[in-house]
């Protein structure tokens, strides 16, 4: 049985650890998506404010995650994956700023997840197609990144995983970075071959995917054995919602607005064996803090409906 996860994020508090990670694990997750980028939020970021988290030593930064690493053990929960807080970089950022992001931020996020025994980050590429001219040029400007913390994913064994994004344009959303599955699965394996080690990996988005309409089965059987994580979600087709599976659909028929059956065929083809882990911190939020712990155990549920139809007993 594949197992099943979700963000720390609105799930697990600073405060108390122990009581988050504990009722997670009541709900019926064994692993986490460990919410880094909560520390250093994107909206705060591309306005250009940062707020120096990170400019504390990676021995400060392990002594304020000590109380999540010993509670996650405490409570069965295994740190499957996390996000580097991003964007690692702005095109319209402050050199100073960038550098920060780049320097400090990418290599304690690098630090902090072999301190928290998690093997697979996930990044966001660089958006910078429409500044640069062309998709090859922005992905020369992230494949630098990569190489600046691909040293230290190998000496770790970390995988850094890439995940196809949406841009916007003129109010419109889009195809951003790593949205064809071939050009992504030759990078990876040839950033792989010359470190003669899995530094790189994917990261699939539903809810990114189905914004700019891929196709859940091919990509995922393009992508194959280069898949290591997934950010499950749901949402309308036009907005990032991050909702629960299942919740919207196209028509007063009930079509569902994600090809759930066509993520399930995909995922079953390449043989999936790691954490059907959910990507929903905001449903957290928009229902009453009363009805949490039913909400989690309902996010789970979706999980293990997922892992019955694409493993079978």
């Amino acid at each position: 049985m594949l197992e099943i996860g979700v963000q720390t994020k609105d799930a697990v508090d600073d405060s108390c650890p122990v009581q988050g990670f504990a009722q997670l694990r009541e709900a019926g997750f064994s692993c986490v998506d460990f919410s880094l980028n909560g520390y250093l939020v994107n909206t705060d970021l591309y306005q250009g404010n940062a707020n120096r988290f990170f400019d504390q030593t990676i021995q400060e930064l392990e002594h304020f995650f000590t109380p999540h690493k010993e509670a996650a053990k405490e409570s069965g929960i295994r740190i499957h994956q996390m996000h580097m807080p991003y964007p690692i970089y702005i095109p319209t950022g402050k050199p100073e700023l960038n550098d920060y992001l780049w320097n400090e931020v990418a290599p304690k996020s690098m630090q902090l997840c072999d301190f928290l025994s998690c093997k697979y980050i996930v990044i966001h590429g660089f958006k910078l197609a429409r500044y640069l001219g062309s998709e090859q040029a922005e992905w020369e400007q992230t494949e630098k990144f990569l190489e600046s913390i691909a040293p230290m994913a190998k000496e770790m064994g970390i995988t850094i995983c890439i995940e196809n994004l949406y841009d916007g344009i003129a109010g419109h959303l889009v195809e951003g970075p790593c949205c064809d599955a071939r050009k992504a699965a030759e990078r990876i394996d040839r950033i792989n071959d010359r470190y003669h080690a899995e530094v790189l990996g994917f990261c699939f988005d539903t809810g990114h995917a189905n914004i700019v309409g891929l196709d859940f089965e091919q990509f995922l059987t393009t992508l194959d054995y280069r898949l290591k994580v997934l950010h499950i979600h749901d949402n309308d087709g036009i907005a990032d919602l991050h909702q629960i599976p299942f919740t919207f659909t196209k028509t007063r028929e009930n079509k569902t607005s994600t090809d759930w059956e066509s993520f399930i065929r995909g995922l079953r083809k390449i043989h999936f064996d790691k954490v059907l882990s959910f990507e929903t911190a905001p449903v957290l939020s928009s229902f009453p803090e009363e009805m949490k712990q039913e909400v989690l155990e309902f996010i789970s549920r979706i999980g293990s409906y997922f892992a019955e139809k694409i493993c079978p007993l």
